[in-house]
This record gives C-alpha cells, sequence and structure tokens, in this order.
C-alpha cells in the first residue's frame, strides 16, 4: 500500500467528506506558532517526533524539514472550498515573510563578507568553513564538527584588522628565512658531462646519440635546481605594506594581495596565513590558568613580614 498521503496532513475522509483531523490540526497550528517563535525546520521535526504524531498515519517517527516545510507552504490551512481553515491568513502571511527572510539572507552575503568566505578555513581540518545565515561561522566537516566557541563576522573582520595593522606598523613580523634560488650540481651531473665530453672526442662522431645526452644532461641540472620564492614573496609584503597608514577599516584588496587563508580554530584564535608562508595570530583562546603560588609558604611568609 503506497504511503503517500491522498489527503493532507490536519485532513481526513469521513463519510466521503474532508474534514480535521484534531491531533494533526493541534500538530499544524503548533508547527506554524513554533516556526513564528524562531524555531528552524528541523528543529520542528524533532519536536514533532516527540510528540509523536506521525505525519502519516501508517508510519512513525518519519519526520523531516522537508516535511515541515510543505506544511508551512500549504496554503489549504487557510480554507477552501472543501477544506476547512486550520490556519488564519495573518498567521499564514507571518510564516511566508519569515521564509522569504530567511531566504533572502542566505542568498545575498556582503561583497567583503563573500571575499572573507573565501579565504576562511578551519585551522584544525583545513576544510572551507561555513557561513551561518546569523553571521556566525561553524566547520561542517565530519572529521571536525561545529566549533566550541561562538565565532562572527566582526570578530573576523576585527581580527584581520588587528593583523594587518600590526603587520603594517611591524614588518620584521613577516619576515622569512627563505632562500633564493640555487642550483647544486650532484654526481650525476659530472657523470653525464664527461659521457657527452667522451662522445664529443670519438672519431665517428654520433650527432643524434650527443644530442639525446645534452637533453639528458639539461634534465638532470634541473632535477639539481631548487627554488624557493618566498624571500620574493617577502619582498612583495613589504612593498604592499610599506608607507601605508594604519586601517580604519578592512581593506579586502589587501588583504587578498597579502594572505592565502585565514584559520579559524575550535577555540576561536584567528590567524592569517601570509603569502610567504608566515603565520600571525589573533590569539582569543580560553585558556585557563592553574596556579599553586598559595599553596606554597610563601603567602604565610609575606604576610609575617608586615
Amino acid at each position: 500500500m503506497s504511503k503517500n498521503r491522498m489527503i493532507p496532513f490536519g485532513y481526513k475522509m469521513e463519510h466521503g467528506e474532508i474534514t480535521t483531523e484534531p491531533r494533526e490540526v493541534y500538530a499544524v497550528v503548533k508547527i506554524f506558532d513554533e516556526y513564528i517563535a524562531g524555531k528552524s525546520l528541523i528543529d520542528i521535526a524533532n519536536m514533532m517526533q516527540v510528540e509523536d504524531i506521525p505525519y502519516h498515519p501508517l508510519e512513525k517517527n518519519q519526520w523531516n524539514r522537508n516535511k515541515v516545510k510543505r506544511i508551512l507552504e500549504n496554503k489549504k490551512y487557510l480554507g477552501t472550498e472543501r477544506y476547512p481553515q486550520l490556519v488564519d491568513k495573518a498567521k499564514f502571511d507571518k510564516v511566508n515573510e519569515i521564509k522569504t527572510k530567511k531566504a533572502t539572507n542566505l542568498c545575498i552575503v556582503p561583497e567583503d563578507m563573500k571575499e572573507i568566505r573565501n579565504m576562511a578555513i578551519c585551522a584544525d581540518c583545513r576544510k572551507r568553513l561555513f557561513r551561518n545565515p546569523n553571521g556566525t561561522w561553524d566547520c561542517k566537516s565530519y572529521r571536525c564538527g561545529r566549533f566550541m566557541h561562538r565565532v562572527t563576522d566582526q570578530m573576523i573582520i576585527s581580527a584581520v584588522l588587528n593583523m594587518l595593522n600590526s603587520a603594517i606598523a611591524n614588518p620584521c613580523l613577516i619576515e622569512s628565512g627563505g632562500e633564493l634560488s640555487i642550483y647544486t650540481p650532484n654526481g650525476n651531473v659530472t657523470r653525464q658531462k664527461n659521457e657527452i665530453d667522451r662522445l664529443l672526442d670519438s672519431p665517428n662522431i654520433d650527432y643524434e646519440r650527443i644530442k639525446a645526452e645534452m637533453i639528458r644532461l639539461a634534465e638532470i641540472k634541473y632535477d639539481c635546481c631548487t627554488y624557493d620564492d618566498v624571500v620574493q614573496k617577502t619582498q612583495y609584503l613589504k612593498k604592499q605594506l610599506s608607507d601605508r597608514k594604519q586601517l580604519n577599516k578592512l581593506d579586502i584588496d589587501l588583504l587578498k594581495s597579502c594572505a592565502e587563508h585565514i584559520a579559524i580554530s575550535h577555540f576561536a584564535s584567528i590567524s592569517l596565513e601570509m603569502i610567504n608562508g608566515i603565520k600571525l595570530i589573533n590569539n582569543t583562546e580560553r585558556k585557563e590558568v592553574i596556579t599553586d603560588e598559595c599553596n606554597s609558604n610563601s603567602c604565610d611568609e609575606a604576610s609575617s613580614d608586615i
């Protein structure tokens, strides 16, 4: 037998006519009231599970956010020729006003926050962070989980602004120990060069083979090269930040040119990972300070001297 409802939740067929189902009417009204009170769709679905009022009479424990949403959007609850009214128009309109506002908040993010969202990662799992509609941030990686402390847009903006200003005031903060590109030949290079010299000294020069051996030499030399652009990037950073005045508001273009990531930990520590690998940290972690200073005789001794 199909478990799809033929009659909307809240109604039943009796003597050939559609009438109300009291327990379900109670659930419909409660769903509307709880949504207006600020509950989320999933919270209301969980509440319905506890109420033990099945969405379908042949099932139990099958509420979900989509079914709650379907009820909130059903215009039949306003009353028609066939369906008795369950919800007044003012309440129905209020619910849909809230839904529209939430949908707008989900879709529209201030331009600056879009850029920050592109850069923000979890400091623990390195996955991209999720920005909630209310302007708070979370890690939603299944390996990591939600943040232990609340992180807001303003916290991130203030921390990043503070770190950029610190770098502007103290260029030494972005210094690195990188080295310029260097080439150090090894034994394979020497042997390959000797082989090419031997072929060139041969009475019967095999130009095709010499050509192949020279290409091979170039490959070996390339493998001996190490390229580290940290120094160049550090110089670029200094040029970007030099002669700048302290920022009164966050300069997104400057941020994008200087940093690769904004890393946020579960303990609300926010760090700025610069393009040259240097990490600036704005530490707001909660730490417990444990001291046994007064467990010794020092306090007693100090008081005895008074």
